[in-house]
């Protein structure tokens, strides 16, 4: 650079560089504190300071001032346009409008394949109940041992009944929900994940865990201990088998999406239905967040059949509500 270049590219940065550094100055207080605890007059000035210094970065490019300047005003008006213009939304305000209307819209509008959903879980666990009455080996060909816990037809009555109400142990049906409940976030994520592959995986992973569910149930049934099991399941089974077939549900919408993108490209119609797949898929996991604590704490607390029922049917009559009244000014 020549001495003439140089005495202009100093009288440039002279002249503006008061502005410059308070621009700076400003874009790191929206930076670390948020637009919204700046005053009207400082944000005024952050939009109008922005605006002289991307004038500023447009007559240095046309004069070719030197480089290092060039590089400091290219940096200062990104951090400016970001501080000026990008959505200025935090984590809070994030789960904020997800909770209040977008997790609530996303169910009401998937309303059918989530219905879906709860069939496939409801067609695996009839089919998995009537398999056992034909025939209770049928348990050990869906039931994986690892889950079952000596819980089978070969168990007695006495045995079963100790493990409902009786000093479970860790071989008790404590470890068994535990393991339960591992077992069925396991299914969710793969529910989810896997529904874009044409949908069959999803459909075959909740009906299965429906069968699952179903031989448990006639096992006990078939021992006049479905009333018990029943109870003992509500309290977290109703908010975490839920949970799967919402899952299933946002599996299903990806799935859907490749299979039938109408007049649209599938990359298109896959990117416009992971909107609402992907709040499916954040409700399934806040749910199984509630039913591990339902699991956890509520079942070892309450004892109570009836209790226990209202507790867990309770809870899920509070989810229908979120999901039919949640959002309803927002839309």
């Amino acid at each position: 650079m020549s001495d003439s270049e140089m005495i202009r590219s100093a009288r440039f940065r002279q002249e503006r560089e008061a502005d410059w550094q308070k621009l700076a100055a400003l874009v790191t207080k929206a930076e670390t504190q948020g637009m919204h605890r700046m005053s009207f007059q400082e944000a005024r000035d952050l939009a109008d300071l922005y605006r002289q210094a991307t004038t500023s970065l447009s007559i240095a490019r046309e004069i070719s001032l030197d480089r290092g300047l060039l590089e400091y005003l290219e940096a200062l008006t990104s951090r400016a346009y970001l501080s000026t213009y990008a959505p200025q939304q935090r984590l809070g305000g994030i789960l904020h409008r997800f909770l209040t209307s977008g997790g609530p819209q996303a169910m009401r509008s998937s309303w059918r394949i989530v219905l879906f959903g709860m069939l496939c879980m409801a067609a695996g666990a009839v089919a998995g109940y009537f398999f056992y009455l034909e025939n209770p080996e049928w348990f050990y060909v869906f039931m994986p041992p690892d889950l079952s816990g000596g819980r089978g037809p070969d168990a007695s009555t006495e045995f079963l009944r100790a493990q409902i109400y009786g000093d479970e142990g860790p071989e008790g049906l404590g470890g068994f929900a535990t393991y339960l409940f591992s077992h069925n976030t396991r299914v969710a994520i793969f529910a989810f994940g896997l529904g874009a592959f044409l949908c069959a995986p999803s459909i075959m992973l909740t009906f299965y865990n429906g069968i699952i569910v179903g031989v448990f149930f006639g096992l006990h049934v078939d021992r006049n201990l479905g009333w018990d099991l029943f109870g003992w399941l509500s309290i977290h089974g109703v908010t975490e088998l839920s949970a799967i077939c919402i899952a299933c549900a946002g599996g299903l919408k990806l799935g859907l999406a490749v299979l039938f993108p109408g007049n649209r490209t599938r990359s298109l119609a896959l990117r416009e239905a992971g909107h609402d797949a992907v709040k499916l898929a954040l409700v399934a996991a806040l749910m199984l967040v509630v039913a591990a604590l339902l699991e956890g704490f509520g079942r070892q607390l309450v004892q109570d059949q009836n209790a226990r029922i209202a507790i867990g049917w309770g809870v899920g009559a509070l989810w229908m509500l979120w999901f039919l009244l949640g959002g309803r000014k927002h839309a």
